[in-house]
């Protein structure tokens, strides 16, 4: 265990802190069982993961409650108790084998299973049709580009969202109208909880351990919604992203927040430099780090831009535009970071510099969701270092 945080420390308290860290993991590999690593060399040679073990649990929902938060298998809201006939009838939705490696979860890079999946599926309170889009979901989590190892370790208050597309989102229930984000609605609930226990469970990202965020945010218990397509004035998401309208899938983003803006403008451009100029702050990993945010947009600022003729494409470059700040915004320091992170992209970055949120209008995400109501958007900013990614739900 590295001690946290490092962003803050002198280059000489870094050297204290690597000396022990660096004898520590030598002992480890020194002293490392036969058995561990026989262990590693089945996992690096794909071999088959070991079943999930049975354990006797106390009787009554409070004691198993208290069993499993005791284990770090909980994140402090009441669980449904995996039983066999549970898990079993979860697996039932799928014809694939409870064996099947779908994925390796960082930071602690347990292998998730498809009967792993299931089992997290159940504590979370899912129902089996939700098992095809979790699956879905946790390959979207491990692609690379998505870099998970830094969102589960990082201090930064990251969390999942989860966005779903195509038939599947009516026909599971899953809510993008009014309070798309919030309560209400079982499918949203317990899917984006499910994936948050996954990362977590086979993950080892538990608060305090792994996962080392100093606030966190309530996005980290669930966050999952599906978008309005109805209320869309363009192709939906998965279409944008290469899928036909026809397919399922599921969209995870990297997000580190929502901030609700509620412009009143004339006209779609008012609209665009208000939502710009909320994009913009010198705090923001960001500009920092070349970042993915995302707007949501409601349907009545959705028909503002459908009124005006806007494409999808004008809009991400407006509010690309509309969303450059100066390097003066920032603190010296992180102007530091940023001159030495992104002059490959800028070339000379100073405080008089307009630093773009993310290195292409295109990487700026636009989704529809949400209720009619008085031009209410989101802005979600990403965690910087990730990028969004999609698969089809099977």
């Amino acid at each position: 265990m590295i001690p946290h945080p490092l962003g803050s420390r002198s280059r000489a308290e870094v050297h204290a802190i690597a000396i022990p860290c660096a004898e520590e993991i030598a002992r480890l590999a020194c002293t490392a069982s036969n058995e561990d690593a026989a262990q590693r060399t089945a996992s690096n040679a794909k071999l088959t993961v070991p079943r999930a073990r049975r354990v006797e649990a106390p009787r009554g929902l409070e004691a198993v409650n208290a069993y499993c938060q005791e284990r770090k298998w909980s994140d402090g809201l009441p669980l449904i108790p995996p039983t066999e006939e549970r898990v079993e009838r979860m697996l039932r939705n799928t014809s694939r084998s409870r064996d099947e490696k779908i994925g390796v979860i960082a930071p602690s890079f347990g292998v998730a299973t498809i009967e792993r999946i299931a089992i997290n599926a159940v504590l979370a309170g899912c129902v089996p049709d939700h098992l095809p889009v979790l699956i879905a979901a946790v390959q979207a989590v491990t692609a690379p580009e998505f870099n998970l190892q830094s969102i589960q370790t990082s201090t930064h208050p990251a969390a999942v969202w989860m966005i779903l597309n195509g038939p599947v989102a009516a026909r599971l229930g899953v809510n993008a109208t009014f309070n798309c984000l919030g309560q209400g609605y079982s499918a949203n609930a317990t899917l984006g909880r499910a994936l948050r226990l996954i990362m977590q469970n086979i993950g080892g990202a538990f608060p305090g351990d792994m996962d080392r965020s100093t606030h966190g945010q309530p996005g980290k218990y669930s966050f999952c919604c599906a978008e309005n397509e109805a209320a869309s004035p363009w192709p939906p998401l998965h279409v944008e992203r290469g899928f036909s309208a026809e397919q399922s899938t599921v969209t995870v983003v990297g997000a580190a927040g929502t901030l609700n803006l509620n412009p009143h403008p004339k006209d779609a451009d008012e609209m665009v430099r208000a939502i710009g100029s909320s994009m913009a702050y010198g705090t923001s990993n960001d500009y920092r780090l070349v970042g993915a945010p995302w707007i949501i947009l409601g349907p009545e600022s959705a028909d503002f831009f459908r009124e005006d003729k806007w494409t999808k494409e004008k809009l991400k470059r407006g509010l690309w535009e509309a969303s450059k700040m100066q390097g003066r915004e920032m603190t010296l320091m992180d102007l530091e970071r940023t001159r030495q992170g992104r002059a490959s992209e800028l070339g000379e970055i100073d405080a008089d510099t307009w630093l773009p949120v993310s290195a292409r209008p295109e990487e700026i995400g636009i989704l529809v969701a949400g209720g009619p109501g008085s031009h209410h958007c989101v802005y979600v900013p990403s965690f910087g270092d990730t990028r969004a990614v999609t698969r089809e739900i099977l």
